[in-house]
């Protein structure tokens, strides 16, 4: 098996993050619709709410990991070439 970082040129813990964040905010979206859909049943619209939420927090949790790596790989890459720009 080919090494996943070789074919799309970014390591796979920063692929895997990505992944979730996407995942994580179109699961908001569907999730939302679907509390839309619940109508007047209330059990029914908490429960899609909160796993909205849920997505959501997921979702701001990984951002805040790929913000932090893309930094560290950031100030990695200048140092290694120098820190020139």
């Amino acid at each position: 098996m080919a090494d996943d970082s070789q074919a799309t040129g970014t390591q796979d813990a920063t692929y895997n993050l990505i992944s979730i964040l996407y995942h994580s905010l179109q699961g908001a979206e569907t999730y939302e619709m679907y509390a839309a859909d619940a109508d007047d049943d209330q059990e029914l619209q908490q429960f899609f709410t909160q796993v909205q939420e849920e997505e959501q927090q997921r979702a701001d949790r990984a951002k805040q990991l790929l913000a932090s790596r893309l930094q560290q790989d950031s100030r990695s890459s200048g140092a290694a070439s120098g820190g020139s720009q």
